[in-house]
């Protein structure tokens, strides 16, 4: 049985070597404050300046925790939907998108199309829609269209309504790595320089304003991360509350206490569990993040058991924590994926022996239908209801996993995921040759003009968060950063998965899953840049010059690529000065 009331054990001396790198490494002689770290107090000074009383200096300062990630957001809102609906064609994947989001809301299922003239039907004036009934095969579930579905509902089958929901969950995960990036630095302006690299950078922006799945996914991924990071901070909390005080008001590690306590219900884990569940419902990349985020969770709880006092945090974590944590996520997860599937499950169509069955999702009826080599009908009595369409979905599973595995057909824009990061072979999503005069390209313009949308990330940024990343190895590893360690599981679940694939067809605008966490790490370098608080003022002023002029960088990268991210029409030779490298092209 541990003693209570102990005095803190010292702190071995590469530990107190650590004061100056953040909080991390701070020792603190209340556990409560290593479980939790504060937030700072918000600083009133510039309130004061500009003449608010203090009390109204208080309250301003502390509304900016709030006030700063939603002045980021509205920033990013008003970039991506500046002129959506150009250009005014259906770009890249769309035809496939935003299609199957229309027949989904018609039809509760994909259908069919015309293999050839369904673009140009769907954005002539007067518009027609030549969706067939019969059932489609699709090689993605469905969760991302049902997202851009709701656009297409307010707005309809248009351009606009289309990218609708793509550019407001872009929008609104600016607002999210904003409050992340504050909970996991404690600072809210590392938060919001977080969110302001992600509204600035290239591929998020593009992707946010085309109608494709993987801004879905990524909207989840991050919404998931955050619920953990908020997890994180609850658990902690109780575990804290329930240490022992000593006469001194300091709380300190109690083995037993440490080992043995319940933390209750965790909502925010399972809320984790659902976000996770709509990602691998978008596309089933989001299965290795899942995997990925399931174990630094727990191990988070090993952390926070260990400081609290128990003798081994694994044992401890193992016993109390592990099982919980796999309920909230994984039986969560796969509850909230075969959910996703109920405009499938519902539109049971109806069935005739001429016609077979009909107004149905493809492979609906699967397992009541005969087999090849005979094998007739299967059929469970009291349960075929509910066991023959799991098994006919499992089956579809198993035919588009087939496909994915065995997709190698060559593409012009593909590329290995070894040159993501570098930004070395980004996807073109439209490309137009206009003449002069012509839809924008200037009257004076020599020759024609070019007119693309370029899937490509701020490169400065991109470039910038290969040396983050490194940096950020360097803290978890040497310095055990948690930090650090969180930021690089969101990039291992979105990046690291591709490198078994890389033989299969893949595309460098997949990284726009993890490109947030890439945000978290540059704000995280820049952070250290601007050095610790206790720094000199030759250190701090060195260092806001360099992070300074790093972000004014990056801003102006982003500038001087707007017109290829939107479409714009600008001169040949102005194009061509902005593809830096020859693959790019």
């Amino acid at each position: 049985m541990a003693q209570r009331g102990r005095a803190a054990a010292p702190q071995p001396s590469w530990q107190r070597r650590l004061r100056r790198f953040g909080y991390a490494g701070r020792p603190h002689s209340d556990v409560r404050d290593r479980l939790v770290p504060p937030y700072p107090e918000p600083d009133t000074r510039l309130w004061a300046t500009l003449g608010a009383s203090p009390a109204a200096a208080d309250r301003l300062a502390r509304w900016t925790g709030w006030a700063g990630p939603l002045l980021v957001a509205l920033f990013a809102g008003l970039l991506r939907f500046w002129n959506l609906s150009s250009p005014n064609k259906v770009i890249f994947d769309e035809t496939y998108y935003a299609k199957d989001a229309w027949s989904l809301l018609e039809l509760g299922y994909e259908g069919t199309w015309p293999a050839k003239g369904a673009n140009e039907q769907i954005l002539a004036d007067p518009q027609r829609i030549p969706l067939s009934d019969a059932a489609g095969y699709v090689v993605h579930p469905p969760v991302g269209k049902w997202a851009i579905a709701v656009g297409e509902q307010l707005f309809g089958l248009t351009p606009f309504g289309w990218r609708f929901m793509v550019a407001l969950l872009g929008t609104l995960s600016v607002l999210m790595i904003c409050r992340i990036g504050r909970r996991l630095f404690r600072s809210t302006f590392l938060g919001c320089l977080a969110g302001t690299l992600l509204a600035v950078d290239g591929l998020h922006f593009v992707m946010s304003r085309t109608a494709l799945l993987d801004l879905v996914l990524m909207f989840f991924i991050l919404a998931a991360f955050g619920c953990l990071l908020v997890d994180r901070d609850a658990a902690r909390a109780r575990l804290a509350a329930a240490l022992p005080v000593g006469p001194d008001g300091v709380a300190r590690p109690d083995a037993e206490i440490a080992a043995r306590l319940k933390l209750g219900l965790r909502p925010w884990r399972i809320a984790a569990g659902v976000c996770l569940g709509l990602a691998c419902g978008t596309k089933w990349s989001g299965l290795y993040v899942l995997a990925v985020f399931g174990l630094m969770t727990w191990l988070w709880d090993v952390g926070a058991r260990r400081t609290a006092g128990a003798r081994s945090g694994y044992l401890a974590a193992g016993r109390r924590d592990l099982p919980w944590a796999f309920l909230s996520l994984v039986p969560v997860a796969i509850g909230t994926y075969v959910a996703s599937w109920a405009g499938w499950f519902a539109n049971s169509g109806t069935y005739s022996e001429k016609t077979g069955w009909q107004h149905s999702g493809y492979f609906r009826h699967w397992a009541e239908s005969p087999k090849p080599g005979g094998g007739g009908y299967s059929d469970d009595g009291a349960f075929s209801w509910l066991l023959n369409p799991l098994r006919s979905l499992w089956h579809y599973e198993r035919e588009v996993y087939d496909f994915h595995v065995g997709l190698d057909d060559p593409h012009i824009y593909e590329s290995n995921p070894w040159s993501w990061l570098v930004q070395s072979r980004p996807v073109s999503y439209f490309y137009e040759s206009p003449a002069a005069g012509v839809d924008g390209c200037p009257d004076g313009a020599k020759g024609k003009c070019a007119r693309e949308v370029l899937a490509l990330g701020t490169p400065l940024l991109w470039w910038a968060a290969c040396f983050a990343v490194l940096y950020l190895l360097y803290r978890w590893a040497l310095r055990r950063d948690w930090r650090a360690g969180a930021i690089l599981a969101g990039i291992v679940g979105g990046y690291l998965p591709w490198f078994l694939y890389q033989d299969r067809t893949i595309f460098s605008f997949y990284a726009v899953a993890f490109v947030p966490f890439l945000c978290l790490a540059v704000a995280m370098m820049v952070g250290a840049l601007l050095g610790p608080p206790r720094a000199t003022e030759t250190r701090r002023v060195l260092g806001a010059i360099g992070a300074g002029s790093l972000v004014l960088l990056i801003f102006w990268n982003f500038v001087y690529f707007f017109p290829i991210y939107t479409g714009q029409a600008i001169p040949m030779d102005e194009w061509q000065a902005r593809m830096w490298l020859d693959t790019w092209v």
